[in-house]
C-alpha cells in the first residue's frame, strides 16, 4: 500500500493530511444498515446478528457457479505456491529494479500457464532509475564492538567502500541550531531526530476486525464531498463536524476567518519543518558528513521501516490563504528515483534500540565510533515502468472489461509479502480458478498488476488515463491528480466499455466486505453478490471510503473502482514497509478465502445483466472531440494568465 510517510517532516505533513482521514461511526438507529429490510442471520461464533436476504442460505450458495468457485478456491487453492515464488524466490520488488522486472516477466508468463491470453509487460513513464542493494555493514567499533540492525533508504548512494568515523547526534531543531554544528561533521556518521520511548507490548499487535468495528462500519455515514478524509472526503466525527459548524460559519465572518486563520497557520508550521528539514539534509551534505542515521517513526524488537532515501527540496513559499484565491503553487517535490536528482549523502534507518543506545551513548560523553559500507547498483539503461498485464477474453460482451489487481512493487526492507505480493497472488488465484473452471465469462476480465504504487499510483494511473481518460489540466502528486473543480474528465473510447474495478491492498488478512467509495447505486449489488460468503464473515457493507491504493486511479475519473475491507491482521504496527513483511507472515486461509471471494466477484461483474452502477460525477464528462472543441471556444491560456495577473 502506499507510502503515508515521507520521514519526519512529510511524516507531519501527510499526518495532518491523515487526521482527516479518520472513521467513526453513527448508532445503527441513525443510518439504514446494508441489509435493511431483510432478515436475520449471525456471523457464526461472532454473536453479531447480521440482516440477510430472505429465502436464501448463506454457507450454501444457491448459484452453481459460485458452489463451484468456492470448492476450487478453498479445497484447491494454488494461491500460497504463487506468492511463496513472489516472495522467497524473487523477493524484494523497488519499481524499476532488477527484482520488479523479474516479477513482470514471471507473472506474464504463470499467468499464460494458467491459460490467460494477452499477457503482456505494458510501459509507463518514464518514472526514473532503479536501485538494487548489492551489500551493507553496519557497526559500532568503538569503545565496544555492537552490530547494528538496519539498513539503507531506498536509492541511497552507496559509501564507495567502508567508512569509519565519530558518531555525532545532531539535536538542531532550527537553522539557528545548526550553526552549532559547523565544522564538526566532516567524515561523521551522524544521528538525526531524538530517541523514542519504547512501551512494553501487554497486547498482542495482531487483530481481526471485531462485531463491534464490522457493524460501526456497517453504519458509518456518506462521505461528506468536498473535504479531507480517506478518497477526498471527511467521515464520521469529522463530517457531523463540519455539518455543525455550517451555521455558525454563515452567522458572520469573523468565525470563517478565524478558522482560515488557524488553517493557513499550520499548513504554514508544516511547510517550515519541511524548509528545515530540507535546509538540515543540504547542511549535512556540505559538511561532508559521511552517513545520516536515523530510526523509524514506530517499531520495536527488531523491526523497522524503511522507504526512500531523502534528497533536498526546493523552499515551500508561505500560505496566504488556506486552500483558497491566493494559494502558492508547490514547487515540484524531487524524488531519489528521478533521472536528475539533487545530490544527497548515503542514508540508514536502523532499529530503535539501538539508535536509542548511540544517542544515549553520545549524550553521556561516550566517544563513539561506528563503521558502515553500503554498496549499491543504480539501473538507468530504461526509464520507463511495466505493468503486467493479461486477460481471460469474453463472448458476446467482449469488448466490456471486468477489472482486478493489485501493485506488484514493494520496498526493499523484506521480500513485500503483505504489502503486496499478497495481493497480486489473490488476484492470479481468482482468474486461475475461473479458467480451471473452464467458466466463459460474457465481459472480458483483466487482471493488472501495477508497479510504481509505492511512489504515488503510477502505475495504475498512467494505465488508466492510456485507457480510459483523465481530468483536464491535471498536475500529477503524491496526493494524486490536482486540478480546477470544473475541469472536466475527458474520457477515451474506452471509458463506457468499462465495467469495475476490483483492488486488494491491505495486506495478508481475509476479505469482511466492500468499502461503497461513495457509490451507494452499488450497495444492492454487493449485498447480492456477497451473500453466498456470510458463513466466510465477509459481508459487511460500508459507505466509507478507503485510500492509498489503486482503485483511486479509477475513482478519480468516475469509474467504479473497489478496495476490500480486510482484516488488518499485524499490517500497520509490524509489516506494513517493514523489514518483517516477509512469507512467513501470510495467513494461508485468509489468502484463501480472499481469492474465492475476488473469483465470484469478478465472475459475477463480467456476467450480470447491464452496467455495473456508477456514481455521479462531479465534474463534466467529455469525450475528447467535445473537449478539443471546447478547448477552441475558450480564451488561450497566455491571454488569460495575463489578464488574471493585471
Amino acid at each position: 500500500m502506499i507510502s503515508r510517510i515521507f520521514g519526519r517532516a512529510g511524516g507531519i505533513a501527510l499526518g495532518l493530511a491523515a487526521s482527516f482521514f479518520i472513521l467513526s461511526y453513527s448508532n445503527a438507529q441513525n443510518h439504514d444498515d446494508p441489509h435493511d429490510g431483510h432478515g436475520h442471520a449471525e456471523i457464526p461464533g461472532s454473536g453479531l446478528e447480521i440482516l440477510q436476504e430472505k429465502g436464501t442460505a448463506p454457507a450454501k450458495a444457491a448459484d452453481e457457479t459460485i458452489a463451484k468457485i468456492r470448492e476450487e478456491g478453498l479445497n484447491k487453492s494454488k494461491v500460497m505456491d504463487t506468492v511463496l515464488y513472489l516472495t522467497e524466490v524473487i523477493g524484494p520488488r523497488l519499481t524499476n529494479s532488477p527484482g520488479m522486472k523479474r516479477a513482470n516477466e514471471w507473472t506474464a508468463k504463470k499467468l499464460t500457464e494458467f491459460g490467460l491470453e494477452n499477457a503482456a509487460l505494458e510501459a509507463w513513464g518514464p518514472f526514473g532509475t532503479g536501485w538494487t542493494l548489492k551489500s551493507f555493514s553496519a557497526q559500532v567499533t568503538e569503545p565496544v564492538c555492537i552490530p547494528l540492525i538496519g539498513l539503507p533508504k531506498a536509492w541511497s548512494p552507496g559509501t564507495g567502500g567502508k567508512v569509519s568515523g565519530p558518531v555525532v547526534h545532531l539535536t538542531a531543531t532550527d537553522e539557528k541550531g545548526l550553526e552549532e554544528f559547523k565544522g564538526k561533521l566532516k567524515g561523521a556518521i551522524v544521528l538525526i531526530g531524538s530517541p523514542r520511548d519504547v512501551k512494553a507490548l501487554f497486547e498482542a499487535p495482531g487483530h481481526r476486525k471485531t462485531p463491534e468495528e464490522l457493524l460501526a462500519l456497517a453504519n458509518a455515514p456518506e462521505p461528506t464531498p468536498g473535504g479531507g478524509g480517506r478518497g477526498g472526503f471527511p467521515q464520521g466525527k469529522a463530517a457531523r463536524k463540519d455539518e455543525s459548524k455550517k451555521d455558525e460559519v454563515k452567522k458572520g465572518e469573523p468565525g470563517k476567518d478565524e478558522a482560515k486563520a488557524k488553517a493557513n497557520d499550520v499548513i504554514n508550521r508544516v511547510r517550515n519543518q519541511g524548509n528545515f528539514t530540507s535546509k538540515r539534509l543540504q547542511f549535512l551534505i556540505e559538511e561532508g558528513a559521511a552517513v545520516m542515521v536515523e530510526t523509524s517513526f514506530k517499531g520495536d524488537g527488531g523491526t523497522f521501516f524503511v522507504q526512500s532515501a531523502s534528497v533536498p527540496q526546493p523552499a515551500q513559499p508561505e500560505s496566504t490563504s488556506a486552500g483558497g484565491e491566493g494559494q502558492p503553487r508547490m514547487p515540484a517535490r524531487k524524488n531519489a528515483h528521478d533521472k536528475d536528482a539533487p545530490k544527497t549523502l548515503p542514508q540508514v534507518v536502523v532499529t530503535v534500540e539501538h539508535f536509542n543506545r548511540l544517542a544515549h551513548m553520545v549524550k553521556a560523553g561516550e566517544k563513539v565510533k561506528a563503521e558502515f559500507e553500503i554498496a549499491v547498483e543504480v539501473q538507468d539503461k530504461d526509464m520507463m515502468g511495466y505493468n503486467t498485464v493479461a486477460e481471460i477474453p469474453g463472448t458476446d460482451l467482449k469488448d466490456e472489461v471486468v477489472m482486478l489487481g493489485g501493485h506488484m512493487d514493494s520496498w526493499h526492507g523484506g521480500t513485500g509479502a503483505t504489502d503486496n505480493a499478497a495481493g497480486c497472488a489473490v488476484g492470479m488465484e481468482a482468474v486461475r480458478i475461473i479458467k480451471a473452471l473452464g467458466l466463459k465469462p460474457r465481459r472480458t476480465i483483466r487482471i493488472a498488476l501495477w508497479s510504481g504504487e509505492e511512489q504515488g499510483l503510477h502505475g495504475s494511473r498512467q494505465y488508466v488515463k492510456k485507457h480510459f481518460g483523465a481530468i483536464e489540466g491535471a498536475t500529477d502528486s503524491f496526493f494524486g491528480p490536482t486540478a480546477a473543480p470544473t475541469a472536466p474528465i475527458v474520457k477515451t473510447g474506452e471509458y463506457d466499455k468499462f465495467q469495475v474495478y476490483f483492488n486488494l491492498d491491505n495486506g495478508t488478512g481475509k476479505i469482511r466486505g466492500v468499502y461503497l467509495q461513495g457509490n451507494e447505486a452499488a450497495r444492492p449489488v454487493f449485498r447480492k453478490w456477497l451473500q453466498p460468503f456470510v458463513d466466510l464473515q465477509a459481508n459487511t457493507i460500508t459507505a466509507s471510503n478507503t485510500s492509498g491504493t489503486d482503485h483511486l486511479s479509477f475513482d478519480g475519473i468516475g469509474l467504479p473502482g473497489f478496495q476490500f475491507i480486510q482484516d488488518e491482521i499485524e499490517y500497520d504496527p509490524r509489516t506494513h514497509h517493514s523489514n518483517m513483511d516477509v512469507y512467513d507472515r501470510l495467513q494461508a486461509d485468509d489468502l484463501k478465502q480472499a481469492s474465492t471471494i475476488m473469483a465470484a466477484m469478478i465472475w459475477n461483474a463480467a456476467n450480470m445483466d447491464g452496467k455495473f452502477p456508477r456514481k455521479p460525477s462531479r465534474r463534466p464528462i467529455l469525450t475528447e472531440e467535445e473537449a478539443k472543441a471546447k478547448k477552441s471556444e475558450s480564451p488561450e491560456p497566455k491571454k488569460a494568465e495575463a489578464a488574471a495577473g493585471d
